[in-house]
């Protein structure tokens, strides 16, 4: 049964996730619209839609001349629309064949980017230098079990008064049935240190398939959230809930304007994405 818990230990629930985002890379490569990106103006839907609330919270009130640290960055295309917008990128990625479709990216299309290959929970010591702003966004969190760590990584990145970004799919619309007819809870809000095993050959995108389906999440609520990243010294800025995704989580969805929604009359009901930014003094 898929989403059922399970004890696993990291470094082995790591492995297997690995070996499956290696395996989405060309899939993902086909499926992304990657050659949007030779016209120098175009920005991923993710990033025109973060960009304006990013802006109101750093220095300058734009990313122009910053240096942004984009966590999880998988096949660069948020990283790439973060320099068009005018910073200085480094991208962060476990994946070695994503970094390379990013950096193949980024080269055909003429911007300047920094790759470094390393875990997220052991950025803060591996990747060089400190930045103005760390930017994570969209299906990243569910991969970690250890939000401190995480938060932890965060704060050695920033130099002090550097901004924290994250916007991603919300706990509650996780704990959904993505595949019943109506808005019905199947999965733990909650989160027991347990992860949640998957087994799926398709992804978000594209119609392939991959050579490794197992996969391995592990639910965080917002308290938790927000917990790690207070209790690691982060000051919050902004709280925000979001009715739209980047990505159709359930069969029912809808397509709206640069994303997925529910129908309209079930809109209100239940949050899509939750957005913070945060800062450190």
């Amino acid at each position: 049964m898929n989403g059922h818990n399970v004890d696993i230990d990291w470094e082995a629930a790591r492995g297997a996730n690995l070996q499956n985002w290696d395996d989405r890379v060309p899939l993902h490569e086909a499926a992304y619209g990657l050659d949007a990106f030779d016209d120098p103006n175009h920005l991923s839907d993710v990033v025109s839609d973060d960009l304006p609330v990013l802006d109101r919270f750093v220095r300058g009130g734009s990313l122009s001349g910053l240096e942004v640290c984009h966590l999880q960055c998988h096949i660069g295309t948020d990283t790439i629309s973060l320099a068009r917008a005018g910073a200085r990128v480094t991208g962060v990625d476990f994946s070695e064949p994503a970094l390379r479709a990013a950096a193949a990216l980024a080269e055909r299309t003429g911007v300047a980017a920094t790759w470094v290959r390393t875990d997220v929970l052991e950025a803060g010591s591996t990747v060089p230098g400190d930045f103005d702003v760390v930017y994570t966004s969209i299906g990243t969190i569910c991969w970690l079990q250890d939000l401190d760590r995480w938060a932890a990584q965060i704060v050695a990145l920033l130099r002090p008064g550097g901004t924290f970004f994250i916007r991603d799919g919300h706990p509650a619309l996780l704990a959904l049935d993505e595949d019943a007819p109506e808005l019905t809870t199947r999965y733990p809000y909650f989160g027991d240190g347990r992860a949640q095993q998957w087994d799926d050959e398709s992804t978000y995108a594209g119609d392939g398939t991959v050579a490794h389906p197992r996969t391995y999440e592990w639910p965080h609520p917002l308290s938790e959230v927000l917990g790690a990243l207070l209790r690691a010294g982060l000051r919050l800025l902004h709280f925000d809930e979001g009715r739209t995704l980047p990505w159709r989580f359930s069969p029912r969805m809808v397509e709206v304007p640069r994303g997925y929604a529910w129908p309209e009359a079930e809109r209100d009901l239940i949050p899509c994405t939750f957005t913070v930014v945060a800062r450190k003094d």
